[in-house]
């Protein structure tokens, strides 16, 4: 089983955007998502500090966010990354099962991911992700490069949106139309 050890701070700078922007879009009406916790098991507690220093996941997490946006249904995980280079080690198959079921469910899924080395976000749609997901399942990379990604998915600096992600479910939206 899994164990959390003084890890629990990686991509918090990253969730906090997130939520930030989350509260904004929820301040405007535009959207309603919720951050989903990971369910731990302390296993020592240092009662001095009042925190937790080693726990335990009870069960595999599915996804960070989940919600509405205008009606529609959307879950999407956040990843970070220091380089050029993702690991799709990082993602779990659970993971990816459900988002492949939340979208035969007429939901949208997707990722966004963090290239801190760069300062971009990046709008990875569940269906760019399963090329890569697949393409590693069939003998190929187990990663995928900066390079690859479609540029159209770059999230632009948006004045009062830290990480403004709506956009890019409208451009998902509408290439899935085509």
């Amino acid at each position: 089983m899994a164990t959390w050890n003084s890890r629990g701070l990686r991509g918090s700078t990253l969730e906090d955007l997130i939520n930030r922007t989350n509260e904004k879009y929820q301040e405007n009406g535009l959207a309603l998502i919720q951050k989903i916790p990971t369910p731990i098991t302390p296993i020592r507690i240092d009662k001095d500090e009042r925190h937790i220093t080693l726990a335990y996941f009870d069960q595999k997490s599915t996804v960070d966010y989940i919600g509405a946006v205008q009606g529609l249904p959307v879950c999407f995980d956040a990843k970070e990354c220091a380089a050029d280079t993702f690991a799709l080690a990082n993602i779990h198959e659970h993971q990816v099962t459900f988002m492949e079921d939340f979208e035969k469910q007429g939901g949208i899924a997707f990722f966004l991911l963090f290239f801190s080395h760069k300062n971009q976000f990046y709008y990875l749609p569940y269906a760019h992700l399963r090329y890569f997901w697949d393409r590693a399942k069939e003998g190929g990379r187990k990663s995928f490069r900066y390079d690859e990604l479609n540029p159209e998915y770059f999230l632009p600096k948006k004045q009062g949106v830290l990480v403004p992600y709506l956009d890019m479910i409208q451009k998902d939206l509408d290439t899935r139309e085509e």
